[in-house]
């Protein structure tokens, strides 16, 4: 709980700073950013492979997929931009600014230990927030070798800070006065109870849950293809919703595989 306390209060100490850090300043962080990540790909990769067990060519998809964010993050300006409508009313003038909110959380899934911290990070931090980032307890690698090149590309400290645990830590960010909004992406089951208990406590929560994806299975496919499919579907943001098993009729599945 200490050192929990001890990250929000950094970030929040860092925010007045990086809230009126200028936003090509803030962008320029973000393209240096990108430019580390591509140098490290391998590396990122690796630790990936390593700890949550994907082969090294999806990894360094993972690792991809988050780039793309970060590179949509150096061009952030326009979306930060308010509005001015003139004359709503007689000698009235209507105008809306966008302001960044303090300090949010990151809760992230073990399946894309890369990717899902990277759709968090630079697009918090570019709108002038700081936050606090929880990785999975079972892969933290890579959110921690992602935050130390933010740190290297020139992100102040205190911006980004990462936090370990499980529910524990995923409650005390929930109940947090400190912490203004909360982004999670993962299962069903914890996405409700993060969106109910987020939102009870007043904050702003963005509750990414699940997926499915249709998969059908042609009599031209080999069964062990087939399967393997099956298996790569269970380890990632995707649930099986649609098949078509009666085209497996023309082929012997092996011994380990029931037959639909």
């Amino acid at each position: 709980m200490s050192e929990f306390n001890g990250a929000v209060e950094s970030a929040k100490a860092a925010f007045p700073k990086w809230r009126d850090t200028p936003i090509p300043t803030r962008t320029r962080v973000m393209l240096k950013y990108q430019e580390l990540i591509r140098d490290n790909m391998d590396s990122l990769a690796e630790s990936v492979t390593a700890e949550q067990g994907k082969t090294l060519s999806d990894a360094k998809g993972d690792v991809f997929r988050g780039l793309e964010v970060v590179e949509a993050a150096c061009g952030i300006a326009p979306f930060l931009m308010g509005e001015v409508l003139e004359n709503v009313a007689s000698g009235i003038d209507c105008k809306s600014v966008r302001q960044p909110l303090g300090v949010v959380g990151g809760i992230c899934p073990f399946n894309f230990p890369a990717m899902v911290p990277l759709w968090m990070i630079p697009m918090a931090v570019t709108s002038g927030n700081t936050m606090v980032l929880k990785p999975s307890e079972r892969d933290p690698g890579a959110a921690m070798m992602l935050a130390d090149l933010a740190q290297q590309a020139g992100l102040p400290k205190g911006v980004l800070n990462i936090v370990h645990g499980t529910h524990d830590v995923v409650n005390y960010m929930l109940d947090h006065p400190d912490i203004k909004a909360i982004s999670f992406v993962g299962s069903d089951q914890a996405g409700r109870y993060i969106y109910s208990r987020g939102c009870a406590n007043g904050k702003r929560v963005q509750s990414n849950m699940g997926a499915k994806v249709s998969h059908a299975s042609f009599c031209c496919c080999q069964a062990r293809i087939c399967v393997l499919t099956f298996l790569l579907c269970f380890c990632a943001c995707v649930a099986i919703a649609l098949s078509f098993p009666n085209l497996f009729s023309s082929y012997q599945l092996p011994n380990h595989v029931e037959r639909p």
